[in-house]
C-alpha cells in the first residue's frame, strides 16, 4: 500500500521538548442562569506523541469541554493548552479552524459524512480546505485512504448505501486526510455493534503503531482499559492515573479525594525511601520510575526481593499489620522515582467509605505478609 504517515512535526510557538498534548492549569466557566458553573478545575494532563489515551467519566463530568480544549473548539476560561508545540489558546478564529486542519483528525460518534457527494469525495474535503496537495494528489491518497480502511470498493458511492460501521471507517480515513499527527475520537464505536466496534479498535491501534497519537472519549472502560494510559475525568477535575490504577475499586468521586489528599515525594536513583523497623505511617503508590523491596543477609549485600514499577503500590501490609515497616524500599539505580503518598488517617478515612476497597487492600497485605516471609527464608539462606 502507498499510503504514508509522516513523524509529528513541531508547530508554530513549538517548545521544545514538550509532549505532543499539554494542557496546563486550564480553568473552564460558563454562565448560567445561577452563576458561574465551574466545568474545567486546574487541569493538567500531559499526552506523549504516539500514546493511545482514552479518556472517560460519567455524563457531565466535562469530557466534552475537556476534547473542546484540546479541539480548539472552545478556549479556557484561563490556562494553556498546546497541541503539537503550538500554543492553541492563542490563536484567533482564521488561523484556528486552518491549524485545526492540519494537526487534528476528529472522528464524531454519528460520523458527520456529508450525505450528497460520495464517500471519496468526503476524504477529499479537508484536502480541499486546507490545501493540502495537488488535485490529482488529492484524488490519490482518498484511494489509498480507503485502500487503508478497507472500502476502496466503496469510494464512489454515496455514505447513506454504506453501513453504520463501514461509515464510521470512512470517518477514520476523512480524519487522516491531512495526515495530522493527533486523532482524536469521541464515542467512535458507541454506536457500532460488538464486532464491528472490535474491528475499528484494531485500526486504531495499527494508526498507534505507525506514529500517530490516538485519543478516545468513552463511556466503555472495559474499551478503556485496552489503551495505553486512561484519563479518568470527575466533575471538571482529572484523577491520578496511578491512584486509580491501583485503587480500582473506588468511585470516580473517592477517587477524586484520594487524588487530592496525595502528596508527590521524588526520590534521586538508588535513594532509601524508608528504612525497614521504622515506624509506619503513610501508603505509597509508585507513579514513575521502579522502586526495590530489598531484604538484609548477613555478611553479604541485600537481596532485591521485588521491583514496583508504576501503579504499583507498598506500605499496604504495615496498615493492616502492627505499623512498623516489614522491608527496606529505595529508588532504583536505573533513574529517579516518583511516589504517591497518602497517609494512613486519610487512607483509613477512604477505606470507611468503600467496604470492597478495605478488604481488596487487606487481601493484598495479606498475601504480601506471606511472601514477605518467604522472601526472608531465601534471603536467611
Amino acid at each position: 500500500m502507498a499510503i504514508s504517515f509522516f513523524k509529528p512535526k513541531a508547530g508554530e510557538n513549538a517548545v521544545e521538548n514538550r509532549p505532543i498534548i499539554d494542557l496546563q492549569n486550564v480553568n473552564k466557566f460558563y454562565k448560567t442562569a445561577v452563576g458561574d458553573y465551574h466545568a474545567l478545575k486546574e487541569v493538567g494532563l500531559q499526552i506523549e506523541a504516539g500514546e493511545f489515551v482514552s479518556i472517560i467519566g460519567k455524563s457531565g463530568s466535562g469530557k466534552t469541554t475537556l476534547l473542546n480544549m484540546i479541539t480548539g473548539i472552545d478556549r479556557p476560561s484561563d490556562g494553556e493548552v498546546w497541541v503539537n508545540g503550538t500554543g492553541v489558546h492563542g490563536l484567533n478564529e482564521n488561523r484556528m479552524a486552518r491549524w485545526r486542519g492540519k494537526n487534528l483528525g476528529i472522528v464524531f460518534q454519528f460520523f458527520q459524512l456529508l450525505p450528497m457527494i460520495s464517500v471519496l469525495e468526503n476524504i477529499m474535503l479537508p484536502m480541499d480546505f486546507c490545501r493540502m496537495y495537488t488535485l490529482s494528489e488529492r484524488r490519490k491518497r482518498a484511494m489509498e485512504l480507503l485502500e487503508l480502511v478497507e472500502l476502496a470498493d466503496h469510494a464512489h458511492k454515496l455514505p447513506t448505501a454504506l453501513s453504520g460501521g463501514q461509515q464510521q471507517r470512512v470517518a477514520i480515513a476523512r480524519a487522516l486526510a491531512n495526515d495530522p499527527p493527533v486523532v482524536i475520537a469521541d464515542e467512535p464505536t458507541g454506536n457500532l455493534d460488538s464486532k464491528t466496534a472490535e474491528s475499528v479498535f484494531a485500526l486504531f491501534n495499527d494508526l498507534v503503531a505507525k506514529g500517530k497519537t490516538i485519543i478516545i472519549v468513552t463511556h466503555d472502560s472495559a474499551l478503556a482499559k485496552r489503551t495505553h494510559r486512561t484519563a479518568l475525568i470527575a466533575d471538571g477535575e482529572i484523577v491520578n492515573e496511578y491512584v486509580a490504577k491501583a485503587i480500582p475499586t473506588l468511585t470516580p468521586s473517592q477517587l477524586l479525594q484520594a487524588t487530592k489528599l496525595a502528596r508527590i515525594q521524588s526520590h534521586d536513583a538508588g535513594a532509601m525511601i524508608l528504612a525497614e523497623g521504622t515506624n509506619a505511617d503513610t501508603f505509597y503508590i509508585v507513579s514513575k520510575g521502579t522502586v526495590e523491596v530489598i531484604l538484609p543477609r548477613a555478611n553479604q549485600s541485600d537481596v532485591i526481593a521485588v521491583q514496583l514499577g508504576p501503579g504499583k503500590v507498598f506500605g499496604e501490609m504495615e496498615f493492616f499489620h502492627e505499623m512498623k515497616h516489614r522491608a527496606s524500599v529505595r529508588a532504583s539505580e536505573a533513574g529517579p522515582v516518583e511516589v504517591i503518598a497518602i497517609g494512613y488517617e486519610q487512607l483509613s478515612e477512604l477505606l470507611d467509605q468503600s467496604e470492597v476497597t478495605r478488604e481488596a487492600l487487606r487481601q493484598m497485605a495479606d498475601r504480601h505478609q506471606g511472601e514477605n516471609l518467604s522472601w526472608r527464608g531465601v534471603a536467611s539462606w
